[in-house]
This record gives structure tokens, C-alpha cells and sequence, in this order.
């Protein structure tokens, strides 16, 4: 396992730095209720999480991306969770401790997301982050698993892809990892679906549960 001190700490969002399903969760379960229809239990839709809003349209109502109904159904779920952004969502423990004191000796880090800055930025105004690089899917052209918003990541923050690891808890996020240059970190703790084996994703380092992932983070302290 290779355990080269990083220079700068790079994260997905959802699933892996913080724990966004319990809202999200609630914005699927009213798009069912607006349909007329019974909740989902929270660990149903908890495993779909990772894989967007269209994903949680077709497991509320079973929608396909090309149906009818779909996109005006997507809206409806993220207008819900625009307006309740950030009520139930933590960042994910013990990994807020080790971000304050990462963040207060002022070493780099940076989130990398697939989720509209619309609604990254009240998150994480909420949570109060303030991480020295942040990329959303809308600010360029790509998005992950092209490498481009990690390396633009690491532009920012002043440090080689070489000497960052990026940690996710998607398949994607390894192969935006391993292409950019950078340690890819998987995350076991995160909103993987009951097919998925996470341990087979094309990563340098796997972490079942987050503890283990803050215990290796910490060798790193100053």
C-alpha cells in the first residue's frame, strides 16, 4: 500500500467528505409523496446518492433518463433539496476533526464534486468548509471522471497531481484519479450500491470505514 506523504488532500463531496444522504433522501421521499406514493427506506436510497439526481428519479419513480417525465421530475427533487440543503448533513466523523486541524496548520486541500456549484456552495457555507480549491461539475467544460477538474484542483492550491491524493467513494472518482496522475483513495463508508465491490475499483488505497482513513490521514500531521 503506498503511503507517501501527500503535499495536498483532495475529496469527492457526497459520501465521502460529507454526509449529504439524509437531506437528499428527504427530497426523493417528497417526490414520491407528490406522486402519490409511500417513502423509500433511507438505506435504499442512501446507495443511489453517489450517482445523481437522475438516478434518485428513476429509483423514486422508476423513470428512466429518455421518459417522459423524467427532467420535470428531476427538478422537482432538486428544488426540494435546494430548499433544505443542508439540514441533516454532517461532515462525516472522525474526518471533521482531522479537517479542522489539517486546515488550521494551513496545509492545502481541496474538494473536487460532480454536484452543481448551485448547490455545493450553501452546503458548504452551512458546514462552514472552506476548502482552498473547489470544483464543481458546472465550471468546466468536463467533468469527473475526466482528470481536468483534478488537475485544475492541484493548480490552485500550488502542488504537483503527483503528490496529491484524491479520495472518493465512486468508481469514477478512481479513474479521475488514476489519470490525473494522483494516489487514488477509495472510501468503503460512502453510498455504494449493494452490486458494487469498492475493493475492485482501480484505486491505490482502499478505506472500509472512514476512522481508517483519519487514522492514515494523521500520520501525515506535522
Amino acid at each position: 500500500m503506498p503511503m507517501q506523504a501527500p503535499q495536498a488532500i483532495l475529496f469527492d463531496l457526497d459520501g465521502t467528505l460529507v454526509d449529504t444522504a439524509p437531506d437528499l433522501a428527504e427530497a426523493t421521499n417528497a417526490l414520491r409523496a407528490h406522486h402519490g406514493l409511500a417513502p423509500l427506506p433511507f438505506e435504499v436510497i442512501r446507495r443511489q446518492v453517489s450517482n445523481g439526481g437522475s438516478a434518485l428519479v428513476t429509483l423514486a419513480l422508476g423513470l428512466e433518463a429518455s421518459a417522459d417525465g423524467h427532467n420535470q421530475a428531476r427538478q422537482f427533487l432538486l428544488d426540494a433539496y435546494e430548499q433544505a440543503v443542508a439540514v441533516h448533513s454532517r461532515v462525516f466523523s472522525p474526518l471533521d476533526v482531522w479537517l479542522q486541524e489539517w486546515h488550521g496548520d494551513q496545509r492545502p486541500w481541496g474538494i473536487v464534486t460532480n454536484k452543481p456549484r448551485r448547490y455545493t456552495l450553501p452546503l458548504l457555507e452551512a458546514l462552514l468548509l472552506q476548502p482552498g480549491a473547489l470544483l464543481c461539475a458546472d465550471d468546466l467544460s468536463v467533468k469527473k471522471p475526466a482528470p481536468e477538474p483534478l488537475w485544475e484542483a492541484a493548480r490552485r492550491l500550488g502542488v504537483d497531481p503527483k503528490h496529491c491524493w484524491y479520495i472518493g467513494d465512486h468508481v469514477r472518482d478512481m479513474e479521475a484519479a488514476a489519470a490525473a496522475g494522483m494516489t487514488a483513495v477509495a472510501v468503503g463508508y460512502g453510498y455504494i450500491s449493494e452490486e458494487d465491490d469498492y475493493q475492485q475499483w482501480p484505486a491505490d488505497i482502499w478505506f472500509e470505514e472512514c476512522a481508517a482513513l483519519v487514522d492514515a490521514l494523521g500520520e501525515f500531521k506535522l
